[in-house]
């Protein structure tokens, strides 16, 4: 084995624990190229060769695997049945303060957390719309 064998090996590796680790789908594509150019570095000792080889199969690889990549990670927003409560007017039951993180609502006689949407103190018995759902908080604004 020449030292660019190991390099590109080396470097193979590397990429593929760093894919490992962070999951993200941002250094796959570096391993397969890596790997590509260790494998031309065992027939040849240009490097110019062996770096086009890592270009083009990484830039290959690339192309043929992000957009099937994409659709994997596109996140899905599942509907639940809060979501009905969006645009529904509730009563504050406990002041609303976003900087304390306080905050309670009723909405159909079912009591939730809640944040205001704009960072607006909201007193007690203030009526508001539910603008949208973060977690498990209801985003108002005062009416």
């Amino acid at each position: 084995m020449n030292t660019m064998t190991i390099i590109w090996l080396v470097l193979a590796v590397v990429m593929a624990v760093a894919e490992a680790a962070t999951v993200q789908l941002v250094s796959i594509w570096f391993a397969i190229g890596s790997a590509a150019a260790c494998i031309t570095s065992l027939f040849t000792d240009n490097i110019i060769i062996q770096a086009v080889v890592f270009v083009t199969v990484t830039a290959i690889a690339l192309a043929a695997t992000r957009p099937i990549a994409k659709k994997l990670k596109a996140k899905k927003a599942e509907a639940t049945n809060a979501d009905r409560y969006i645009g529904k007017r509730a009563i504050v039951v406990t002041a609303i303060d976003n900087d304390k993180a306080e905050g309670m609502v009723k909405v159909d006689n079912q009591k939730w957390t809640a944040r205001s949407e704009n960072g607006e103190v909201i007193p007690e018995g203030s009526q508001v719309t539910v603008t949208a759902i973060e977690g498990v908080k209801l985003i108002v604004k005062k009416q």
